[in-house]
């Protein structure tokens, strides 16, 4: 993270503070989750204990308030530790955006405390065998029987869904309106411990292979009817909503990774230039290292624009748009980059370059491909 941005709070600027000394006591650990190929839950804890996954809650629900900007600066610190700053992309888009926005002051009070606490992560899941970058056409269904929703369905490429029974996934589903019985999509709170509700595989993926993602049934899954989440009509519009803010998020992790890789490339280079001024003297290496710390801090202005256009409650979608397609992409660019700068080493497990490698390119493809960004900024230019 570079120096704070003027516009920060004094309670945000204070927050990347503690962000960066966490991040920077806490990389061995989560190097060690990598190499051992396990998920790195005691150290999620760590940063539940810290308050972070309360960033954006405000305080009267136990959270600290600090609006986009903040989450922003919490999900790029995040970002540089093994697949943590994903656990607290989605369970932020999930237990946070969507309470925020469109719960009851009961819901609220049921889940927004656990969510600010780390007690409960969340799921957002909406994607669905033929629902994917067409997210509309869902083929879950739930319906009404009683106080209760029966839901069936299914679910794909769902993040965070090795969480434990006090968590929650949230999905959209197809329910039938009452005034004239047509099929809406709606936004349901599903527990993990709810009856009928399976996680079905582990995806074996390129990239955040200790993450969980697995696929989610639902086999006549019964939950409260108070559980519906907003308005019966919208809930396919509540998603695309909560998915600006998601956009942002991922354009500050993608920051991260970015910058952690070039931390790396930095180090490397110091130590290479140990006696070989021949480094500095071809340009190529220098050169490189320019442009990749001019494109992190344009990555990193895009997505702190994004949010602070999201904080002062204007319209922001084209920011949010842009922070999410550069982000992802220059992190995918910027890996590649230093993969290269480090030649053979960087292909190395040894070194965390290959690693960075992979997983920034997800980012490509959650929240929306490179391709369908390209699509919403240009309908909104026109």
């Amino acid at each position: 993270m570079s120096e704070p941005f003027f516009w920060w709070t004094e309670e945000q600027k204070e927050i990347a503070q503690k962000v960066c000394q966490f991040v920077e006591d806490h990389l061995e650990e989560a190097e060690s989750y990598f190499w051992n190929k396990k998920f790195p839950w005691p150290l999620v804890k760590k940063v539940a204990a810290q308050g972070y996954f309360g960033a954006g809650i405000p305080k009267e629900y136990g959270g600290l308030e600090l609006g986009a900007t903040g989450s922003c600066i919490v999900a790029e610190g995040l970002g540089r530790l093994y697949a943590v700053g994903h656990v607290f992309t989605v369970s932020m888009l999930a237990g946070l955006e969507q309470m925020l926005k469109f719960a009851s002051e009961e819901q609220k009070q049921k889940w927004l405390p656990k969510c600010a606490k780390g007690e409960q992560l969340g799921a957002l899941c909406i994607t669905e065998p033929f629902a994917g970058s067409d997210a509309a056409n869902v083929m879950t269904t739930a319906v009404k029987e009683g106080d209760e929703w029966i839901i069936n369905g299914s679910k794909q490429f769902i993040t965070n869904t090795n969480l434990d029974n006090s968590s929650i996934v949230i999905i959209t589903a197809k329910t039938q309106r009452e005034s004239d019985g047509k099929m809406v999509i709606s936004t349901i709170v599903v527990p993990k411990d709810a009856s009928g509700f399976k996680v079905g595989q582990k995806y074996e993926k390129m990239g955040m292979r200790a993450g969980a993602t697995h696929e989610l049934f639902f086999d006549d899954c019964r939950v409260p009817r108070d559980f519906l989440l907003g308005d019966i009509n919208k809930g396919f519009a509540q998603h695309l909503t909560v998915l600006q803010t998601g956009r942002i998020t991922v354009g500050a992790i993608a920051t991260g990774i970015a910058q952690a890789c070039f931390d790396e490339a930095i180090a490397f280079t110091r130590k290479s230039l140990q006696g070989n001024q021949s480094l500095f003297t071809s340009q190529r290496i220098p050169f490189n290292l320019a442009d990749i710390a001019m494109e992190i801090e344009l990555s990193r202005t895009m997505y702190l624009k994004a949010a602070w256009l999201k904080d002062k409650g204007e319209k922001h979608t084209l920011e949010a748009h842009f922070a999410k397609l550069f982000g992802s992409e220059t992190a995918t660019k910027i890996t590649s980059e230093v993969l290269k700068i480090l030649s053979p080493y960087g292909y190395l497990d040894k070194y965390p370059i290959s690693r960075y490698f992979r997983q920034a390119k997800l980012f490509e493809i959650i929240e929306g491909t490179s391709e369908m960004q390209r699509l919403v900024i240009a309908r909104e230019l026109l």
